[in-house]
């Protein structure tokens, strides 16, 4: 039987949810990334309020990923930081830089709108299995 620790799946998801809304915040990439699909940065920034069933279902995102990535660092046995950080990076790897890249090249996204969601995925993919492995 697996155990995973619920709190620690919850501080997860909500710690990736706010570093998500961070990173994507005028604070960090915002501009570039709303340039880069071809926005006025300025003009969607006024006024602009994002919906509450779009949070809703991020958070419901963020929580599924860090049940999954939880089951799987249970599963594995980690239990350090470091082994936590090799597991995020190799997951990192697999999927989502993976998945950007095809998006890159068979869906013609900007290679730099696909970096700005590569860097938010590679923070994702290292503090979930940070928190979950090192909460028990």
């Amino acid at each position: 039987m697996v155990h995973v620790n619920y709190l620690a799946v919850l501080v997860a998801a909500v710690s990736v949810f706010v570093l998500g809304w961070l990173w994507y915040s005028p604070l960090l990439f915002f501009k570039p990334w709303m340039r880069l699909r071809g926005m006025d940065p300025a003009a969607a920034a006024t006024g602009a309020k994002m919906p509450g069933w779009k949070l809703f279902i991020e958070l419901t995102r963020c929580l599924v990923l860090a049940y999954v990535i939880a089951r799987f660092v249970a599963l594995l046995g980690i239990s350090s930081w470091l082994g936590a950080v090799h597991f995020g990076l190799f997951v990192w790897i697999g999927f989502p830089a993976i998945l950007l890249t095809g998006s890159i090249l068979w869906v013609n996204v900007p290679w730099k709108v696909a970096a700005i969601h590569a860097g938010d995925w590679l923070v994702k993919m290292l503090v979930i299995p940070i928190i979950v492995s090192l909460w028990h």
